[in-house]
């Protein structure tokens, strides 16, 4: 799976340009603020995920046009897909492939995917549990656009019990939300606990092979309370988040917040058997966001029998030398873009784009 070019209008810092890519390694190379990253971020935005850096489309739209344009041309499963995506400023933004629309932004999927590398990554380790919940989101939306359709559902959800209980009315509407609320978490859950499954097998792997065998990672799925076994049929799991609801409707009344639901879900990120949330050296840091990243990009591998494109944004900056030799190593096989100030040696033969 590879992106051979990218056509941006009106995409952020960008008027119009186009760019091209080859197989392999290609590092997009210029001063700061000079829009690597905003390219990487319109590389991203056509596998049908968020931008990373801003969930307002005004925010993506050059300030001197009343729309945008990202158009890429994708080769995956032995064919080429003509992507485009326009977004007006106002109205709904479109996604199209060979000419046929999308219905919705996570239809791109299908037909592209990327694994994204960014300083920000490092937070996925040290952050809080939503930047965890992220990582996990846009991970499994790529690879299930089922997931993404329950996810978006689950958010709209969270929306309508979050005005009941700030307006204090339509309480009577109360539970029939819970119940489907109850309904999409067990079906998150259930998707998560396969995905975190798979990860921790896959990055435990990678991080023995960046650590010389001397660490053991470890990934545990951190849901509700009463679910002591997500990976156990929905039907169960329903049973036992009906039990920690109700067990929190008085507490959500009385603070006007949800307390219960699969929008509390973390990761228990464990280095040599400690939180490496809590203990973790900034050395451990780095080597457990590589490795998620790269477990990440295994998983893609092994579900559609190609590599995904692995974008790294700045991130050979804050790696010491050993690590960087991994990322070099680890990304061959597949696409790589690159964002950097000076071109890095380990990727020599890289096709070099300065911009």
């Amino acid at each position: 799976m590879i992106i051979t070019g990218i056509t941006v209008e009106g995409f952020r810092s960008y008027d119009r340009a186009d760019f091209h890519f080859t197989d392999g390694s290609n590092i997009i190379c210029g001063e700061n603020a000079r829009g690597k990253t905003n390219l990487l971020e319109a590389v991203m935005l056509l596998s049908g995920a968020y931008s990373w850096r801003s969930r307002k489309r005004g925010d993506l739209i050059n300030l001197n046009r009343d729309r945008a344009a990202i158009k890429g041309i994708v080769e995956a499963r032995n064919r080429v897909f003509d992507m485009v995506i326009n977004m007006p400023f106002k109205g709904k933004t479109s996604y199209t492939v060979n000419g046929v629309t999308q219905k919705r932004q996570y239809d791109l999927s299908e037909y592209f995917r990327c694994v994204l590398f960014c300083p920000e990554d490092l937070s996925i380790v040290k952050g809080g549990p939503e930047k965890r919940r992220r990582f996990m989101d846009t991970a499994i939306s790529q690879m299930r656009p089922r997931y993404a359709a329950l996810l978006a559902e689950y958010q709209k959800l969270m929306e309508i019990k979050q005005f009941i209980l700030k307006d204090g009315s339509s309480t009577e509407l109360l539970p029939e939300v819970n119940e489907r609320m109850i309904y999409y978490s067990a079906e998150l859950i259930g998707y998560r606990a396969k995905f975190l499954k798979e990860l921790s097998r896959e990055s435990q792997i990678i991080h023995r092979d960046i650590s010389g065998g001397k660490e053991k990672l470890e990934l545990e799925y951190k849901t509700v309370s009463t679910v002591d076994d997500p990976t156990c049929p929905a039907e169960v799991i329903r049973e036992k988040l009906r039990e920690h609801m109700n067990s929190h409707a008085e507490a959500e009344r009385q603070s006007r917040s949800l307390l219960s639901g699969a929008h509390k879900d973390d990761i228990e990120i464990m280095i040599n058997g400690f939180s490496a949330r809590g203990f973790a050296s900034q050395g451990q840091t780095r080597t457990a966001a590589l490795s998620l990243k790269f477990g990440e990009r295994e998983l893609f591998r092994l579900d559609s029998g190609e590599y995904p494109v692995l974008l790294l944004d700045d991130v050979l900056s804050e790696l010491d030398m050993a690590r960087s030799r991994f990322v070099a190593s680890a990304a061959v096989g597949g696409q790589t873009i690159i964002t950097c100030c000076h071109p890095p040696e380990l990727f020599e033969g890289a096709n070099v784009i300065n911009i």
